[in-house]
């Protein structure tokens, strides 16, 4: 346990020397952008859409990261409402670790 808590400080101390990841949303996607300086790198992670009020509307992806560093969900896939975004990704043998408060409209 005090192992996976240790990977998560050094997760966000990593995502912290990175640009931030930035979250874009029209009416049939919600993309996440990762950092531009891993663009081009091989990606491999999680997205995870935690709801704190019901555990049935959470929602956990596999990144499938494009060629410009962006992973595009389908909006058919998630819940509206408010979620927390926990995503954590691996690039050049580093791990990164954020959270993001969401509105999914």
């Amino acid at each position: 346990q005090e192992l996976k808590y240790q990977d998560k400080i050094d997760g966000v101390q990593n995502a912290n020397t990175v640009s931030d990841v930035n979250i874009l949303q029209d009416n049939n996607a919600l993309t996440i952008m990762l950092p531009s300086e891993l663009k081009g790198t091989a990606i491999t992670g999680a997205a995870w859409f935690y709801c704190v009020t019901d555990a049935h509307k959470d929602r956990r992806f596999t990144l499938q990261v494009n060629q410009n560093g962006e992973y595009i969900i389908n909006k058919q896939q998630l819940v509206k409402g408010n979620m927390q975004l926990k995503l954590t990704w691996q690039a050049d043998n580093k791990n990164y670790y954020t959270e993001k408060q969401i509105s999914i409209n």
